[in-house]
């Protein structure tokens, strides 16, 4: 229960306000132009303060006459649980029914629902939901809940400030009045909106923090939930189309006499991505595609193979590079040296494989505007793109957010690019019936976007006591920004800080580092994969630093904190973990099958360690526990926070035991899920999750479990066997039996 302070309830009547009338939140501002900053996503704990933000409960919460109070969700739930995690900030302050709640995802409208980590453009990515979201929406629950209190005030003629709230009731004990939400939402819609609403104390709290249950739970479990796969438009037909074998390929020709004969076919057209095929249904379609005869133009299409890229980066490694990051002369320190140790690393391209292929629908309103339905991770970059492509504004463009069936970063690409490959389709076909694309499994994995195939080399000067002198590092791969929007942006002076991140800026003490990366131009297209950089660049440093304490004949544990003391929140992550694994217990073998490993990460401003307790015997790994501690600042949900770690686990368990997308003469060899196969339940280890205690300004979570795994599970290898396994997936079958 919450007391308000007084407030006047004598407020002057004024417009009606849609978030307690009952109103949908509303868009039509046209969006000019767009940015997109992503330093702030990167550190999330550093970035700006975003504790001035407005109190604007209209734009995210709407209380119905029946007691419901709605939040809306301006980011994409693509199964993280966003929408539960802000809905219980805004219901927290507002004191609110938690069984009352309902979430609804937010039109596109970036002067309104904008990322605040990212510019002023509305889009979901870098763990940033709940961060950047954080004051934003404990302010229009506060200030939702003093216009309650001061409209019960007016109406019982008591001060406010002997007015309570809590748990969707407002009361006045002198005068043994109360009232439910619904009952005041009318009145209450009619006064001003408070912009310095007061905040509730910590000790306050009755949801945050607290186990609450995920709101769409339900609905996922009956089959309710509506996912962007599951729309069905009046008249709609459904589209898939033929795209080129190769990167860059392009249609020379094609002949459709035999699709236009299979049963369902409305229509074929060209679009710039290939050939779509039209027809009443997904499997018409899809036997139409089969039945097309296209001749592609390969001429500047990427023709080479995974390995002949690879070894292009090794020579091109070998040549001075950009430099991102420098301190000291780490030269010198590696020629004074009493010891020298090097290391290289490999990373594959990786698909993000999805459970919900891509999809979108699209279709022509009666007004002359769009109306677009997927699950839109981008909003403001996906609805610019469809009114590019329709050539009109983008106040004609209304997005329809659904649940996604996971992304991990391939919705939201600088290009919209299914988004407007679907728009291509309804433009070509004369906008007559709504279009439905549709990506099969095996479009969805050969169709590029990857996280980029990766290279790092590594090379470290230990003095006579074990202590670093210089270490010089050297990376190549394609950077995921330069050719895109975004470039001018983010690429400082030839530097994608999505490349280098979690490596450049090392948080352990190296009086003299140089890190060095080469941008490759390959036609792969690339895109941030869950985690982004640190998907390779934590593996990189974590195992290096693991064999350079093995080297200085130092625990692993004890030799990371020696490096850490200017970085408490990072080595508090490392002792919670250790001292839940019994680190110190002796467990911690070399050479005897089983083994443990440690490693430590700060990625999206959150810190995240992990010991892996694995078995090593006959070139196999079994992975039978994963300990695991978190900083996330405030833990809003501590029971997602930990559904999330353990999803990272089993989402990143299976590229670090076998998932690679391979090239062959440039074309994709992996297609569905029997050669890129996901994590097995039967393969699922033990997971605990221990969030450390935080006052901070809470940070992400989807992100940051997944860099710490593979360096964990290599380490605990090398404790096991001792036999390093650096590059990933990792080589198992050079793995010698133990």
């Amino acid at each position: 229960m919450l007391k308000i302070r007084q407030t006047d309830p004598r407020f002057p009547r004024a417009t009606r306000r849609s978030f307690l009338a009952g109103g949908a939140a509303a868009t039509g501002a046209i969006v000019v132009g767009f940015r997109l900053d992503l330093k702030n996503t990167a550190r999330a704990a550093a970035g700006p303060d975003l504790s001035g933000v407005k109190a604007d409960p209209n734009a995210f919460v709407r209380i119905g006459s029946d007691d419901t109070v709605t939040v809306i969700i301006k980011h994409l739930d693509m199964g993280q649980g966003n929408t539960t995690g802000l809905a219980t900030i805004l219901a927290d302050e507002l004191d609110a029914d938690w069984s009352r709640v309902r979430t609804e995802f937010a039109p596109a409208d970036a002067a309104r629902y904008n990322n605040m980590l990212m510019g002023p453009i509305q889009g979901t990515g870098g763990s940033t939901a709940v961060a950047n979201s954080w004051f934003q929406l404990r302010k229009a629950g506060a200030a939702a809940r003093e216009m309650l209190v001061a409209a019960a005030a007016y109406q019982w003629k008591v001060p406010a400030g002997e007015i309570t709230v809590a748990n969707g009731v407002v009361r006045h004990a002198g005068s043994n009045r109360q009232a439910r939400f619904g009952e005041l939402a009318a009145s209450a819609a009619t006064l001003p909106v408070p912009q310095e609403p007061h905040l509730k104390d910590p000790s306050q709290w009755t949801l945050i923090g607290a186990r609450v249950p995920r709101l769409d739970s339900v609905a996922k479990t009956d089959g309710s939930a509506v996912y962007a796969l599951d729309i069905r438009r009046p008249g709609q037909v459904t589209a898939v189309v033929a795209r080129p074998p190769r990167f860059g390929g392009t249609v020379k020709s094609f002949d459709d006499a035999a699709t236009r004969k299979v049963a369902g076919v409305v229509d074929v057209v060209a679009i710039p991505s290939g050939v779509a095929v039209v027809a009443k249904d997904t499997w018409s379609a899809m036997k139409g595609r089969e039945a097309l005869k296209v001749v592609w133009d390969d001429g500047a299409a990427e023709a080479h193979s995974s390995d002949a890229i690879l070894a292009g980066y090794r020579e091109q490694a070998k040549r001075p590079g950009l430099v991102a990051s420098e301190r000291g002369d780490p030269e010198a320190g590696i020629k004074g040296a009493a010891k020298v140790l090097e290391a290289e690393f490999t990373f594959p391209y990786l698909a993000h494989a999805a459970m919900e292929p891509l999809n979108a629908t699209i279709e022509r309103a009666p007004d002359g505007g769009y109306d677009v339905y997927a699950g839109l991770q981008f909003q403001t970059i996906e609805q610019a793109a469809v009114a590019a492509v329709m050539g009109t504004t983008t106040d004609k463009v209304r997005l329809h957010t659904q649940w996604a069936g996971g992304s991990f970063g391939r919705r939201a690409t600088p290009s919209a690019d299914y988004v407007a490959e679907a728009a291509t389709i309804l433009k070509a076909t004369g906008a007559k019936a709504s279009v439905h694309l549709v990506w099969t499994r095996e479009d969805d994995m050969a169709g590029g976007y990857y996280r980029p195939t990766v290279y790092h080399k590594v090379r470290a000067g230990l003095d006579a006591k074990g202590g670093i002198v210089g270490w010089q590092h050297v990376m190549v791969g394609k950077s995921i920004m330069i050719g895109s929007p975004f470039e001018a942006m983010i690429v400082k002076n030839g530097i994608d800080s999505t490349t280098v991140e979690g490596a450049s800026d090392t948080p352990y003490a190296l009086p003299a580092y140089r890190f060095e990366v080469h941008n490759t131009r390959e036609g792969v297209p690339v895109l941030w994969w869950r985690s982004v950089g640190h998907s390779h660049t934590a593996q990189a440093m974590e195992v290096f630093i693991d064999e350079l304490a093995h080297a200085a004949d130092v625990d692993p544990l004890a030799y990371r904190l020696s490096l850490l003391t200017g970085a408490p929140r990072l080595s508090g992550v490392l002792k919670l973990a250790a001292e839940k694994a019994n680190w110190d217990s002796g467990a911690k073998t070399n050479g005897k099958g089983r083994g443990l490993g440690i490693a430590a990460h700060e990625s999206f401003g959150s810190y995240v360690a992990m010991v892996a307790d694995i078995t090593a015997e006959d070139a196999k790994v079994k992975v039978n526990r994963i300990v695991a501690a978190v900083d996330v600042g405030v833990a809003v949900n501590p029971d997602v926070i930990r559904a999330q770690v353990e999803g990272a686990v089993g989402f990143a368990l299976s590229s670090v035991l076998r998932n690679r997308i391979t090239l062959k003469d440039g074309v994709v060899q992996e297609k569905n899920f029997d050669t890129y196969e996901p994590t097995r339940m039967s393969e699922m280890p033990v997971v605990e999750v221990h969030i450390v205690p935080s006052s901070a300004a809470p940070t992400g979570i989807g992100e940051p479990g997944v860099p710490v795994l593979a360096p964990s599970i290599s380490n605990a290898i090398f404790a096991a066997t001792g036999q390093r396994l650096r590059s990933l997936p990792l080589d198992l079958a050079g793995l010698k039996g133990v």
